[in-house]
């Protein structure tokens, strides 16, 4: 069983004597937990998110149409395969390296270090250097709770113009200029290791910047993100329970440090007719003041700071969509739509939702809520007429429970049943948790229970398609009108977009 953020993952782990097994699945899930940017973790999702997907019909090639390929030995079938083995190639290539460089800085071989948490790696790093310099090893502490990072929303609708600025990496920073580490850390382990990381993943971002080749690009920023989840690990270590050098007093200093640090930075942005939007652990989003010199506010701003904490003004956009804490919408300068938050990005909603919700958020971003009906309507007509693949109408579910438990769950009336472990139980596979189900609902009314009309999605014919398309235009107008509210805060915005 691995533990990745919310989430368990029951995984098969294969041993070879001078062989390391590297699952880009696993890779993916470690990414996003930093990311959340990820709408599947499907091979094709991942490949297609990096831009390593070259031929995106191959990639639409599953169920029944790619059994059909396989068995009339279509030529499509060989060259999906072949695609396939380049795109696992291409993930691993970018997401796995960071991996090989820590499998040299901690006691695990490469396999291991991907898959122990930040925390235990941390920990065996001490272990291994008191036990070489034959130092005592401390009790363990007593565990308590303390405050966690500072979130709050000061504005919700459409903002033009908008700064994210931030400090870099805030808790490292705090940690190393207020010396907030371990008391039972004599030998000062701590402090040195988070120094020489913290220096290389800075270098790693200035790379990222510089570069201009979008796959070294790619490249340095899942490195960098990487050793970024590692370093603000050493803040987690200090609030890790199995840790034994944790120490809650300083994880709860760091926290206040940073809550404090946060506020006095909104409050002198106000202070300059500054319009913050929202902040979140260490970064702040804000409208600045007419006609300023944003390199000058940077500077003032820092200057308002104690040494060794480094404000960064690091993007504009042209428009910023707020809905509620840490959801959020995003237009770049070059019309790309960026989407923060479960509520407006949940991997619980079909993809044509999700698209449908960017697609509608990006309208309002660009002042353009009177398109939204057409959307709607061209959404409609597409499930009418079928023209998506199924992919588009699928839904995928990560089992959490094993089969077992859930039966134990449904006989007891402790849960609802779902189409996922419903499908997975009539399979007649052994399904683990962590595994993923994708299915699509069939039937001819828009009221239904899902589990009982559910399909697994590699079942479905093109050629005699069976999708129900009243439940799904059905979901489409539910998103409509949860979301009916946002054309009311974009228009009524205006002062502050403009």
């Amino acid at each position: 069983m691995l533990q990745i953020a919310e989430k368990t993952i029951d995984y098969p782990k294969f041993t070879i004597d001078g062989r390391h097994f590297v699952d880009t699945f696993l890779l993916a899930q470690f990414y996003d937990v930093g990311m959340r940017t990820l709408s599947g973790f499907e091979r094709a999702d991942v490949a297609r998110h990096f831009g390593f997907c070259d031929r995106e019909e191959l990639s639409a090639l599953t169920g029944e149409e790619l059994q059909r390929a396989y068995i009339g030995n279509d030529e499509r079938f060989r060259q999906r395969a072949l695609c396939a083995v380049r795109e696992t190639r291409s993930i691993s290539e970018l997401l796995s390296p960071s991996y090989f460089i820590q499998a040299q800085i901690f006691p695990y071989n490469y396999q291991d270090a991907i898959v122990r948490g930040n925390a235990t790696r941390i920990n065996a790093l001490f272990l291994r250097e008191y036990f070489r310099q034959r130092h005592s090893i401390p009790e363990m502490p007593m565990v308590r709770g303390f405050e966690g990072g500072y979130t709050d929303i000061f504005f919700t609708g459409v903002a033009r113009n908008v700064w994210h600025c931030d400090v870099a990496s805030l808790y490292p920073s705090i940690m190393l200029q207020f010396d907030c580490f371990p008391q039972t850390d004599q030998l000062q382990i701590f402090r040195h290791l988070l120094t020489d990381l913290r220096t290389f993943r800075l270098e790693a971002k200035a790379k990222m910047r510089a570069e201009k080749n979008p796959v070294k690009q790619r490249h340095f920023h899942a490195l960098q993100n990487t050793f970024k989840i590692l370093i603000n690990s050493f803040y987690g270590y200090l609030g890790f329970a199995q840790g034994h050098f944790a120490d809650f007093d300083a994880a709860a200093r760091v926290t206040q440090i940073g809550r404090d640090l946060l506020k006095k930075m909104i409050d002198w942005l106000n202070g300059q007719d500054a319009q913050v939007i929202e902040v979140d652990t260490d970064g702040i989003y804000f409208v600045p003041p007419d006609k300023i010199d944003i390199d000058e506010l940077r500077k003032r701003l820092g200057k308002e700071l104690p040494p060794g904490i480094e404000v960064e003004f690091d993007e504009q956009f042209d428009a910023m969509f707020s809905y509620k804490a840490k959801n959020y919408a995003l237009l770049t300068r070059n019309g790309d739509v960026i989407i923060k938050g479960g509520a407006l990005k949940s991997r619980g909603l079909e993809k044509f939702q999700r698209v449908f919700l960017e697609e509608m958020i990006k309208l309002l971003m660009q002042g353009k809520p009177e398109a939204i009906v057409d959307l709607r309507n061209e959404f409609e007509k597409k499930i009418r007429d079928r023209k998506w693949k199924i992919d588009m109408l699928m839904k995928t579910d990560t089992l959490q429970d094993s089969l077992e438990k859930y039966r134990a769950k449904i006989a007891g009336s402790a849960r609802n049943r779902a189409a996922a472990y419903e499908l997975a139980l009539a399979s007649g596979r052994n399904y683990r948790p962590g595994e993923q189900i994708s299915y699509y609902i069939t039937g001819t009314i828009k009221k239904l229970a899902a589990y009982e009309n559910a399909k697994l999605a590699s079942n479905f014919d093109p050629q005699n398609r069976d999708e129900n398309i009243d439940y799904y235009i059905a979901k489409l107008d539910e998103l409509v009108k949860k979301f009916a509210n946002l054309k009311e805060t974009s228009t009524k915005q205006e002062t502050l977009a403009l």
